[in-house]
């Protein structure tokens, strides 16, 4: 069922996309791709076909695809990242760090960025292998011309310490909990504070 659920979700996801880009919201949204859609031999094609469908830029989507998900079948999934890569979809290596990374699959791999996973971000702060490992992967992607991401961030400190470390986007509750479409909009508009984990309003609007 996994690929019926990745369609309904796709064309969920570019439906919203364009209607942000009718309010002058201009948002992307970033979607989990299985191993079996990865693979999939149509999977470009329908991508493609629904990008079309709700007149979404390219520069719009990001498909996030697990270090697993490649490794399953490599070579199939390398095809396929490129014939999604070529009319300009971005891509991005999730939870990077937590699989079993291969440097020479990634630097063939036609990707945009990777997120480094909430498992080495969250203890940074107080672990200093984990901080290590932090730095190490932002160096590495940077060399490698890809914007990378920090997951799991949910404290000032770990904010600060991203930061000074050079990472480009962090990702987390500090900066808001998940959201429904509608809380989106509003939380686009400038209505972040009352929106983020309560607990840390105080501890934002200090800073």
């Amino acid at each position: 069922m996994i690929s019926i659920i990745t369609e309904w979700v796709i064309k969920a996801a570019l439906a919203q996309c364009r209607e942000w880009r009718i309010d002058g919201i201009e948002a992307s949204v970033a979607i989990n791709i299985s191993t079996r859609d990865l693979i999939a031999p149509s999977f470009p094609t329908m991508v493609a076909n629904l990008l079309e469908k709700y007149s979404c830029p390219t520069r719009n989507l990001t498909l996030e695809i697990t270090e697993t998900a490649i490794l399953g079948d490599p070579d199939l999934a390398l095809k396929n990242m490129e014939r999604l890569h070529a009319p300009g979809c971005r891509l991005s290596i999730d939870d990077f760090g937590t699989g079993y990374s291969s440097l020479a699959y990634l630097k063939r791999l036609p990707v945009h960025e990777l997120k480094i996973d909430k498992s080495f971000v969250m203890n940074m702060t107080t672990d200093s292998s984990d901080a290590v490992i932090v730095r190490s992967t932002i160096d590495l992607g940077h060399n490698m011309g890809l914007k990378v991401v920090a997951e799991g961030v949910e404290t000032l400190d770990a904010l600060h310490q991203l930061r000074d470390m050079g990472c480009d986007v962090a990702q987390g509750y500090l900066i808001s909990w998940p959201l429904n479409a509608v809380a989106l909009g509003r939380w686009a508009g400038g209505e972040r504070l009352s929106l983020v984990k309560p607990s840390l309003v105080q501890e934002i609007s200090a800073a």
